[in-house]
């Protein structure tokens, strides 16, 4: 998962709508704390402090819930396939809140999910609390009334199937919506409607890349004949997705494969950021070894796949393993991680 785009995305829209709410909670909860202080005389009118808490009370919650939630997807052993239609749902479903922001038809207002009423008056009524902690209350109770984008990066965070990206997730896109708290208030106050509109546009093209990219990963874990990167593959203009790494690799001579004992043996190294090489030729008929060796592979790229094959390999961080198998005809043979975000293809000749 790009954390920079979970980032953009979180201060963009998923501030902006977050803020719908819970903005008004915070602001509900600071008037009752300042009336409180004029009743007493002391009135400083000092609202850092109270936004501070809700906020690092929320960032909390957040983390925690994703760390949670990427367990639960961990714990319950969920399947290969559900793990993918989990993500093709949670991309879908940011594409729709996307159109929505961007107006392209009515019928995308529907995916504006409404929390339960019950819920809704709990945190409501907590806010009318004049006590000092009342905002970091607030803000863990947020976690019970999630905006649309929350709801998907929640999803997200389940479909890992691993405590520390689940909860890297949640932490990342939080934080990205916390700037907008202090300042997108005022700034759509002060400039009126139209700049908001504007700014929801510009949000919402992130939201949609988001999703694009989310479900083009499903894809490719799925092994689909069409994905992105076969539609530029097949493209009569050459497209190269992954500039620099293939450069690296063809500086380096990372596509040559050591014959061992009549077997094709190719050493494949696991980072963080993918895979290396990430392009891999080979003859047909003739068994194949992947020696997969992962170093400080903290991402999905650690939960190696082969789609078309049935290969399945997850990876320490710092661990090794290997995998076999024998190509049968020529073609492309196409590998990924388990949410299709890092990618690489085998060669048949």
């Amino acid at each position: 998962m790009d954390l920079w785009v979970v980032f953009i995305t979180g201060l963009t829209v998923g501030g902006l709508t977050c803020l719908a709410v819970q903005g008004g909670l915070l602001a509900s909860v600071i008037a009752a704390k300042e009336e409180e202080e004029v009743e007493k005389k002391v009135n400083t009118r000092n609202t850092v402090f109270p936004t501070l808490a809700f906020l690092a009370a929320k960032l909390v919650a957040y983390t925690v819930l994703g760390f949670i939630l990427g367990a639960f997807g961990g714990v319950i052993g969920i399947s290969q396939n559900v793990q993918i239609a989990m993500q093709l749902i949670a991309g879908l479903y940011m594409v729709a809140v996307a159109l929505n922001l961007l107006n392209i038809h009515p019928i995308f207002r529907y995916v504006v999910i409404q929390p339960p009423r019950f819920l809704t008056r709990i945190v409501r009524n907590q806010s009318k609390s004049k006590d000092l902690f009342a905002p970091a209350f607030l803000g863990a109770m947020t976690i019970f009334i999630p905006c649309g984008t929350t709801l998907a990066m929640e999803a997200l965070a389940i479909s890992s199937a691993n405590p520390f990206i689940g909860a890297a997730i949640m932490f990342t896109f939080v934080l990205g919506t916390s700037p907008l708290f202090f300042g997108v208030g005022w700034l759509t106050s002060v400039l009126g409607d139209n700049f908001r509109q504007k700014f929801l546009k510009f949000a919402a093209i992130a939201v949609l890349y988001l999703g694009i990219t989310s479900i083009n990963g499903a894809l490719t874990a799925s092994g689909s004949p069409i994905t992105l990167q076969s539609i530029a593959e097949n493209s009569p203009i050459e497209i190269n997705l992954n500039p620099r790494e293939n450069q690296q690799n063809s500086e380096k001579g990372l596509n040559g494969v050591k014959v061992v004992n009549g077997m094709q043996s190719v050493d494949l190294t696991v980072t963080t950021n993918g895979y290396t090489p990430n392009r891999i030729t080979v003859k047909s008929g003739e068994p194949v070894k992947l020696n997969l060796k992962a170093s400080g592979a903290y991402s999905c790229a650690s939960a190696f796949r082969i789609p078309s094959l049935g290969i399945s390999k997850n990876l320490q961080p710092n661990g090794s393993a290997s995998v076999e198998f024998t190509p049968k005809k020529p073609g492309k043979i196409a590998f990924t991680c388990s949410m299709g975000m890092y990618n690489g293809v085998i060669e048949v000749i």
